[in-house]
């Protein structure tokens, strides 16, 4: 095993070897106590006084208030039901704690989605969008605005990339990159009546959810109501280099796109030799390499960005979760092979690189990428699995914990969303991933060692509730 082998390397804390997977659906209905539906990317907690050992299990549901009751009623009559929520309704945040509208505080564990990096409150971030709000909110691509180059200059200074594009969310991010894709191949390949269209992705990543993003993302429940999506994806299975191959030398690939570290899909993290030979393979193929880093890029995994590690550079990147700390923006960065295939008019967005979604992203950026941020960051993430792996040792239900940096994963051999909801009713917010038996743990990069031990705390004493939940 190398040294960056040994870096991303995962150890198991149990050796049960069963899994059992649940993916979470469930029709929507009327506001009621029950917390059995859940998605994904949709919990929240709250926090009563510090629980004791077994306190997940059976723990009775606490009492909202009349204030909270009409929000959860008013949702319900008047959005769409794409989101199952968690019956929480979050009213402010400081540091790495949010607090109810009846008061009640949280230990943030999820970042809402790995994007608050900085956490909430942070003082240069509110003075940025105070001034910037206070002077230029808005304007459009038609002009431009010192913001946005400054901010270009700034992450194509950092990395591998030439040239960058704003959108505003990752999904875009990915949308971008897909048109991109598909023009070079057309401007690459002037004498062919069928240049390169067709797109290599993997099983279980999630690269978004427009018509083109979820075409390349794995889950079929994502992308079967939709069909039919965009044609030409591929997928094979994350890490098997010698398939992936097989269709890359097929000839018929624009792009291949894999995210260095799965979030979505379960936290799992590439190997420097499989994107090592993703690389040679696309460029004896003349295909684009697309690192979609939109939740582990920007420092998440104690690197500015995750490929930093395995040495490997991509054509395009895509980021976005944390790049302005909760104002949407998002970026595809390109090396400038890519940027010269891309004529006036082939994209194009009204809000994408606005001024303040600039302005505060350059403030995140500043702070993130200095070298000793990244450093904790790293150490922290490091510490933090050592941590839970003592404190979950021995439980049956555990069968690994891993992740690089801030972004780690607890797999279970069954369901999470019991000890999700234990943790929920004991202060601490998490997050679910891969087929629904990963617990997500990607806090903003600001948190302390303390709070860290105390979300390893909480989950330790709420592992009680997966027994309740299987007898």
């Amino acid at each position: 095993m190398n040294s960056l082998q040994s870096f991303l390397a995962v150890a198991p804390v149990a050796t049960k070897a069963s899994s059992t997977s649940a993916s979470v659906s469930g029709a929507r209905a009327a506001p009621s106590t029950s917390r059995r539906g859940r998605v994904s990317a949709c919990l929240a907690a709250e926090a009563p006084p510090p629980p004791t050992a077994g306190s997940g299990a059976g723990k009775p549901r606490r009492e909202l208030s009349a204030a909270s009751l009409a929000v959860i009623e008013d949702e319900a009559r008047y959005l769409v039901g794409t989101y199952n929520r968690s019956r929480v309704v979050i009213d402010g945040g400081r540091g790495c704690k949010i607090y109810d509208l009846d008061g009640r505080e949280y230990l943030d564990m999820a970042a809402g989605i790995a994007v608050t990096a900085l956490g909430h409150g942070d003082p240069d971030f509110h003075a940025t969008i105070s001034q910037q709000s206070g002077t230029l909110v808005h304007a459009s691509n038609v002009q431009y605005t010192l913001p946005q180059v400054e901010l270009a200059k700034r992450l194509v200074h950092s990395c591998f990339a030439d040239r960058a594009f704003f959108c505003n969310s990752g999904t875009e991010a990915n949308e971008a990159a897909i048109k991109f894709s598909r023009k070079y191949q057309l401007v690459a390949n002037p004498d062919s009546d069928a240049p390169p269209f067709e797109f290599l992705a993997f099983d279980n990543c999630f690269h978004g959810r427009t018509m083109g993003s979820v075409a390349l993302t794995s889950k079929l429940q994502y992308r079967e109501p939709f069909a039919p999506v965009m044609p030409g994806s591929n997928f094979v299975e994350y890490g098997n280099l010698e398939e992936a191959k097989k269709v890359i030398q097929s000839g018929r690939l624009a792009a291949v796109f894999v995210e260095p570290v799965q979030g979505e899909g379960g936290i799992h993290s590439a190997t420097q030799e499989f994107l090592q030979g993703l690389r040679e393979a696309c460029d004896e193929a003349g295909t684009l390499l697309v690192f979609d880093e939109v939740q582990c890029g920007l420092g998440r995994t104690g690197y500015l960005w995750a490929h930093e590690a395995y040495g490997v550079a991509p054509d395009i990147m895509t980021i976005a979760k944390p790049l302005a700390n909760g104002i949407p923006v998002g970026a595809v960065l390109v090396k400038e092979k890519v940027n010269a295939a891309i004529s006036y008019g082939d994209h194009g967005t009204t809000f994408g690189g606005g001024p303040l979604a600039c302005k505060a992203a350059l403030t995140v950026f500043d702070k993130i990428h200095k070298p000793d941020f990244l450093a904790e960051v790293s150490k922290k993430g490091e510490d933090f699995k050592q941590l839970l792996r003592a404190k979950l040792s021995g439980n049956p239900h555990v069968k690994e914990v891993r992740g690089v940096g801030l972004i780690v994963g607890i797999e279970l051999d069954v369901p999470a969303g019991p000890l999700v909801d234990a943790c929920l009713d004991a202060g601490v917010i998490v997050l679910t991933a891969g087929k629904g038996n990963v617990v997500r743990l990607v806090p903003p990069l600001i948190i302390s060692e303390k709070e860290l031990e105390q979300a390893a705390d909480v989950i330790r004493d709420c592992l009680p509730a997966l027994d309740v939940a299987t007898s």
